[in-house]
């Protein structure tokens, strides 16, 4: 099973406050932006690339998302780090055969096709990880 650098999500309180940061300084290409409403994810998201890197800006939608009580306990910054895979569902029970815990509750696709877990932070010594792979592959 190979792991491939898909993102890195940043938790910011305002995507149009950091943005020119990523655009300007860091000579980003803006890909995408959008909203994602479901329940527990409760993000707007910016899509910025740089070279061949992906970083994705996260915004709370409101005071009570998760992203939004991240932001309370933990401050703006690092939120996760992605690793694309071929098969997610290999890739799901290849490492829980080694032990590793899943937050079951964030098993999706999301709307732009990819479909993601995160690995539960017990199991990474504290960084949120989420495995995705991508329906279109």
């Amino acid at each position: 099973m190979e792991y491939v650098l898909d993102h890195v999500g940043i938790a910011v309180r305002s995507i149009d406050d950091a943005l020119p940061f990523y655009l300007n300084v860091l000579n980003g290409l803006l890909e995408d932006r959008y909203t994602s409403d479901t329940p527990g994810v409760e993000v707007h998201v910016a899509v910025v690339r740089t070279n061949d890197k992906v970083i994705e800006l996260l915004e709370p939608t409101n005071k009570n998302s998760p992203m939004a009580r991240f932001i309370k306990q933990r401050g703006k910054g690092v939120h996760h780090i992605a690793y694309r895979v071929d098969d997610l569902d290999k890739a799901i029970l290849k490492a829980s055969k080694k032990g590793v815990r899943f937050l079951e509750d964030t098993l999706r696709t999301n709307t732009r096709g990819r479909r993601l877990i995160y690995v539960n932070p017990a199991s990474t010594d504290g960084t949120l990880i989420e495995l995705c792979s991508y329906v279109n592959n």
